[in-house]
């Protein structure tokens, strides 16, 4: 063993090391441990840099006290394992296997490699961490209590699972600061860690080195089983991500039991053919995992490190079952992993030179972090780069662009679908906010996502702001979430709105963590035409409402797709869904206003002539099907009002006096969509009138299905007069 004063690790060498530097002492050893104790110290008075120091490493304050005998890397690794059964069983809920299997992996990760400071959990080149496997918890919280995070302290952890603790069942980034994305959903952490690892290579493309760091996963057999993983390790296997390095907690074990009972994957071998390196080692072996990460640090590709682990390490006869996965060992089987463990102590009780290795492992990149930070107060691109990374948006120059378009657009009109309508104001957008990444799941010329300014992001060029997602819409989704989690990024990106199923899980996890993701959802209805009813959406638009803090927006026409853009591009702390048309639109809006209307989330874009009898509510391509029905109704005498409803959601938070003017007191309401009716009682009353969908769509030209299915301005107004009546 080395002793590297500097970050006070005992250093395992390979045996060929260890012999040539003991022959240049004069020396040769008899025995070499390979699974020799990866210890911590804490710091040192003198600064020491070995052959193996980290590159992260400065030297220490001189004043520091005399540090006690080294902590071996198994009582630190047990340290986790206490925390984690004694947590659960004190919450009587929860996953103590993981952490107790995986807790070797972690200590060597966290003390010897990971670039952190719990002083500074956003620390912009801090290197990421992703608990995959978001069951395993107790696993992070144990780490970010024993390395110093202020956010976790021990009361957090004897309170484990409940309501007002910063410990909630799965690592929640919104409640805990250390925690860099919620999971739980298995699959969706590596998927993010993709996108993670795009955002680091993207912004060192542009900014340099004050962007260079690694991101690191701890992944389950559960999260490789689900397909997301696929999509993801494909991508940043095609990409090239070589700082992305996927630990695999390979224990073999499933709810159910083995993983034999379902499952027979070469993990190995299946990522080796998406272009990893991948190797396997004893989860257990400190020595071996640490040789294993630093191969991957140096690769040119990303790195799956298989660690074979035994699930709940050191419980008597739970340890390498299903028993140890999801519910609390016992009070003797506790007992029976303490002996085993050697571990001496009370519940939480952990000893303070313990403590203190890990405290002074929290300490390790501190040095680093003062270095960074006086590299960016010199960096001259400072200021751009620090309003990336707080997600504020260059305002006047968003604005300027938002106005030229309209400009542009009141001079000349433009009759076009709403999909081309957003490629329009997309060119102006994404000069206007460099931070925009574009992409689009195999459907570029159908979404038109991309601009003629965006060149193609691929692995001999990251500075690229368009990515060629594949048919990977789950994988794309939840890449975007991991680019905007680790900031400096807004990711956009395309697919067919029928194909929100695929993306559901991601966007669902985007409008809970509060992230500015945004979707272009085109080909939104029967207005598709003769692909028929396994490409038409009916209920898309009903279930993605249905989602709490997603913003849904449906525009009308070129005016109110620009506006939407705006709008998605100031939501800071929500994602959007853009749902677009492939069917030419006329442009209601013709004359210049510089107030963004859709920001009520519904306005009157017909007014009625005098009294309004009638008012219809309709959302985009309806928009222009309902001022026709205006007409009609006109012309029988009876005077309705339409109501443009962009978003239901700016709608519904909109204040009392707000949504009572938009919806107004016309004696009867009918709504407009061609989707079901779901969502629109809101706006129309149970006993409005609906023209839209109750069934699939149909093959056909698009005006035909329009009149097949009655969503036509005499059905509109037919509609309003059989209410009146």
């Amino acid at each position: 063993m080395l002793v590297d004063r500097n970050v006070n690790v005992l250093i395992p060498l390979c045996p060929d090391v260890f012999a040539t530097l003991c022959m240049a002492l004069g020396s040769v050893p008899r025995h070499i441990d390979s699974r020799g104790s990866h210890a911590i110290q804490p710091a040192q008075k003198a600064f020491s840099m070995t052959a193996k120091a980290s590159p992260t490493s400065a030297a220490a304050p001189a004043e520091r006290p005399e540090p006690p005998a080294a902590v071996a890397h198994d009582r630190m690794a047990n340290a986790i394992r206490a925390l984690a059964m004694d947590a659960v069983e004190q919450a009587k809920s929860g996953h103590p296997g993981l952490p107790m299997g995986a807790a070797d992996i972690a200590t060597v990760l966290f003390t010897r490699f990971l670039k952190f400071d719990p002083a500074d959990p956003t620390w912009p080149d801090r290197d990421r961490f992703v608990l995959s496997a978001g069951h395993g918890s107790m696993l992070i919280y144990a780490l970010l209590y024993l390395l110093g995070y202020e956010s976790v302290s021990l009361d957090d952890i004897k309170n484990f699972r409940k309501l007002n603790y910063r410990t909630p069942g799965h690592p929640e980034n919104f409640v805990t600061a250390g925690i860099e994305t919620t999971t739980g959903p298995l699959g969706q952490g590596i998927a993010n860690a993709v996108g993670f690892a795009i955002a680091e290579r993207h912004l060192a493309a542009e900014f340099g080195d004050i962007v260079d760091h690694k991101t690191y996963v701890l992944a389950s057999d559960g999260d490789l089983m689900e397909g997301v993983s696929q999509e993801a390790i494909a991508l940043a296997g095609h990409l090239k991500l070589n700082r992305l390095i996927v630990l695999f907690d390979d224990n073999g074990i499933s709810i159910d039991g083995a993983l034999s009972l379902s499952d027979s994957v070469d993990q190995v071998k299946r990522f080796e053919s998406a272009g990893w390196n991948a190797s396997r080692v004893d989860g257990h072996d400190a020595g071996a995992i640490t040789a294993a990460i630093e191969k991957a640090q140096k690769s040119d590709r990303p790195t799956l490190i298989a660690c074979k682990t035994r699930i709940g390490y050191g419980a008597p006869t739970k340890a390498g079952s299903e028993k140890a996965h999801g519910s609390p060992l016992g009070a003797d089987e506790i007992a029976g992993a303490r002996k085993n463990l050697g571990w001496t102590y009370a519940p939480f009780e952990i000893p303070s030179d313990i403590l203190s290795a890990w405290r002074a492992a929290g300490e390790r990149s501190k040095s680093v972090h003062a270095d960074w930070n006086k590299k960016l107060a010199a960096f001259d691109k400072r200021a751009e780069f620090e309003r990336r990374m707080r997600g504020d948006l260059p305002k006047q120059a968003l604005a300027d662009a938002v106005k030229s378009v309209k400009q542009t657009l009141a001079a000349t009109p433009k009759d076009i679908a709403t999909r081309s309508a957003s490629e329009f104001a997309l060119e102006s957008l994404v000069l206007a906010v460099p931070e925009m990444v574009g992409g689009s799941a195999d459907l570029t010329g159908s979404n038109n996502t991309r601009t003629k300014s965006m060149k193609a992001m691929s692995a001999s060029d990251f500075s690229g702001r368009f990515i060629h997602y594949g048919i990977r819409e789950h994988g794309m989704a939840a890449a975007m979430n991991g680019m905007a989690l680790h900031g400096g990024i807004i990711p956009y990106s395309g697919t067919f709105l029928v194909f929100a199923d695929y993306c559901r899980p991601s966007i669902r996890l985007a409008a809970l963590m509060g992230e500015r993701v945004i979707h272009v959802m085109t080909h939104d209805s029967i207005g598709l035409g003769e692909d028929g009813p396994t490409h038409q959406p009916v209920e898309h638009l009903a279930a993605l409402r249905a989602i709490p803090n997603l913003l849904v927006f449906r525009p009308c026409d070129v005016v109110e797709t620009l506006e939407c853009w705006q709008l998605a591009l100031e939501a800071k702390d929500r994602p959007s869904v853009i749902a677009l048309t492939r069917q030419n639109l006329p442009q209601l809006r013709k004359t210049l206003d510089e107030q963004n209307r859709c920001t009520a989330g519904a306005y009157e874009i017909s007014a009625a002539n005098g009294n309004a009898d009638v008012s219809i509510f309709a959302t985009g391509s309806e928009v222009s099907i309902a001022v026709e029905a205006q007409k009609l109704l006109a012309a029988k005498h009876v005077a309705a009002r339409v109501v443009s409803v962009p978003s239901f959601e700016l709608l519904m938070q909109a204040p009392e006096a707000a949504r009572r003017a938009a919806i107004g007191d016309a004696k009867v309401k009918v709504g407009v969509e061609a989707a079901v009716r779901q969502g629109w009682d809101a706006i129309i009353g149970s006993d409005g009138a609906f023209v839209g969908m109750s069934s699939f769509g149909a093959s056909a030209p698009y005006k035909d299905l329009y009149k097949h299915f009655g969503i036509t301005p005499d059905a509109v107004a037919d509609a309003a007069l059989k209410k009146l009546d």
